[in-house]
């Protein structure tokens, strides 16, 4: 389980710049625009955009955090169920079979616990992903509006 928390940002990261390339602008001066014209308008209508939205292409988003450190897996909590079922079954009499049943419960829990956890981080990664697509797919409409009103063809 810990691997995913060096693979999880990775492949976000790897989303993140698929995403960004697939919605690249074309741009053509449907009014006989110049090259420097272009530029110059490609220019001011990016900047018009981050203003309009908030959303600067050119800054890599953050990196996915963790929201909370792990909890323990399957031999933290089987670790903690023997301790404490050793306390109860030396109340009842047998400290052994307390810790036998008590890791086995315990183990259980650290190893269900610890599934919740993943499944939380790759919902929270996901959530950021789609957040992050919206701002860009924001950021675009507001470039391609500008750039429209200018005289270009934009797909």
């Amino acid at each position: 389980m810990s691997a995913w928390k060096f693979l999880l940002p990775g492949a976000v990261m790897c989303i993140f710049a698929s995403s960004a390339m697939a919605q690249q602008l074309y741009i053509y001066p449907a009014k006989g625009q110049s090259q420097a014209k272009q530029e110059e308008d490609t220019y001011q209508c990016s900047s018009w955009a981050v203003q309009q939205t908030g959303f600067n292409p050119t800054v890599p988003p953050p990196a996915p955090q963790a929201s909370a450190p792990p909890p323990p897996g399957l031999f933290g909590g089987a670790f903690r169920g023997a301790a404490l079922g050793s306390i109860g079954g030396a109340i009842g009499g047998n400290a052994g079979e307390g810790a036998a049943v008590g890791a086995a419960v315990g183990g259980l829990f650290g190893a269900i616990r610890r599934h919740r956890y993943a499944e939380e981080q790759e919902y929270n990664a996901d959530q950021q992903t789609s957040a992050y697509l919206n701002q860009k797919a924001a950021y675009n409409r507001a470039e391609t509006a500008c750039l429209t009103g200018r005289g270009y063809s934009v797909n």
